[in-house]
């Protein structure tokens, strides 16, 4: 993977991973109830749930460019069009923020919650199916291309979400404030569009 398209892919995997979702709410829920490290269990389970949805969805793509590149090229058109369409989406969302409720759990507990949180995602799966295409080169080996997209994907959620509880311990009102997620909002969704647009044209 060439390092220009490593450098997009961290860009977009930081605007992903610091946008309003699932993963966010549950982050910040047990960083309030529980602070930096008592959360830290809950975002391992955030993070396996993450790397357990890549893992099946590199596997399907790597098969499927094996047997079929004319239908991979459309995914990744179709993927683009997707990132520009949940760009306009996360721009014009409410700026409320509904926390999970996380009551003193174990961690083991913690664990498993937070896990199925993003495994029982769909949204997280069709995110990925159009995310990853992007950045693969057919022309090349997959495998490697797929484990650095992969652990740069993991990686960077893993950073972030820890940064949001250990936030949410601190800051509450912060984490909480409309205006700030509404600023948020708008630079995640712009990011994403920018994203779909540059990403399709390099595509034609």
């Amino acid at each position: 993977m060439a390092f220009e398209i490593w450098l997009a892919l961290l860009g977009a995997a930081i605007m992903i991973s610091l946008s309003p979702g699932a993963g966010f709410a549950t982050a910040i829920s047990f960083g309030l109830s529980n602070g930096l490290r008592g959360a830290a269990p809950a975002v391992f389970g955030l993070i396996c749930g993450y790397g357990t949805q890549m893992l099946l969805v590199s596997l399907g793509l790597g098969a499927l460019i094996a047997t079929s590149p004319t239908l991979f090229t459309l995914i990744k058109y179709i993927g683009a069009a997707y990132l520009v369409w949940l760009g306009v989406q996360i721009i014009r969302s409410q700026t409320t923020l509904e926390l999970h409720k996380a009551e003193p759990l174990r961690k083991r507990e913690r664990f498993i919650r937070a896990y199925l949180v993003n495994i029982t995602n769909p949204k997280g799966m069709v995110f990925l199916l159009a995310l990853v295409p992007q950045f693969l080169d057919q022309s090349k080996p997959q495998s490697l291309q797929l484990w650095i997209i992969g652990l740069t994907l993991v990686l960077v959620d893993w950073v972030v979400m820890t940064g949001y509880s250990g936030l949410a311990a601190r800051l509450r009102t912060f984490v909480q404030d409309p205006i700030g997620r509404a600023w948020l909002n708008r630079a995640s969704g712009s990011a994403l569009i920018l994203a779909g647009l540059v990403l399709s044209s390099a595509t034609l």
